[in-house]
């Protein structure tokens, strides 16, 4: 994916432009996708000039907090950088506005595990009580893969408080920026093998998927599985993901 445009800092953080807009989401089936398979596809949530615009940040060192190399800390191979505060307009919309719908559906979810944590109606009281915690640091990040790069299967778990339904957004295009490089979950099932999915997606799709543990319905009842995910290898090109997590770091 072209680079050259490379926004000044100032452009980071101006107001949201008005076609800078989403789609809206059909939250019952999302549930029923998180609830049946522990993720879900959100189809066409950027647009093509959206996803062009949020994958330029990656050249600007300005717009972020931190940047890792995963073959350094054994995460496999690639890099990606944490956004610094404030988010440029575009992340801060789309982690804003999902955050409500996915809340109910957390809510749900440790019901069903009883999990006494329940998540408030709105991210920015939520972000509250991360900041309180001492989980002050944004978490939105940018990934960039090339030719055999790849993440190793993982949770994004970053203190006591931890949101747990995460988006990614797939910014390139496949087959015309890159091969390979599927996003993978897997499951671990109680007594039983790990099932593996894996999840199609196009330039402006976004996929919801749980951090760490998500219910599901046995014949005794519901129990809790545990989750990770990750990225196959590149076999060519380039890939840029935007990560939206929603709760802040240590």
């Amino acid at each position: 994916m072209a680079t050259s445009a490379i926004p000044n800092e100032s452009a980071i953080h101006t107001p949201l432009r008005k076609s800078e807009n989403f789609p809206p989401c059909d939250w019952n089936a999302i549930e029923h996708e998180l609830d049946s398979f522990g993720c879900a596809r959100l189809p066409s949530l950027l647009t093509p000039d959206q996803c062009g615009e949020v994958a330029k940040f990656y050249a600007d060192d300005n717009a972020f907090r931190s940047r890792v190399v995963m073959a350094r800390h054994g995460f496999g191979k690639g890099e990606y950088k944490y956004f610094r505060d404030p988010l440029p307009a575009i992340v801060s919309k789309l982690r804003t506005n999902l955050y409500p719908g996915l809340a109910r559906i957390a809510n749900r979810w440790n019901e069903k595990m009883n999990v006494s944590v329940l998540y408030p109606e709105h991210l920015e009281e939520f972000l509250q009580r991360c900041h309180a915690a001492g989980q002050d640091k944004p978490t939105p990040l940018l990934l960039h893969y090339r030719e055999g790069d790849y993440n190793c299967l993982h949770q994004d778990l970053y203190g006591e408080h931890v949101f747990p339904i995460q988006i990614a957004i797939l910014l390139s295009q496949p087959e015309r920026d890159f091969t390979g490089g599927e996003f993978v979950l897997t499951e671990q099932r109680p007594r039983m093998q790990s099932r593996v999915e894996v999840v199609p997606l196009r330039q402006g799709d976004a996929v919801a998927f749980a951090v760490h543990h998500r219910p599901v319905q046995g014949t005794r009842g519901t129990y809790r599985v545990n989750m990770r995910h990750g990225v196959s290898c590149l076999r060519s090109g380039e890939r840029y993901t935007l990560g939206i997590i929603f709760h802040d770091a240590q």
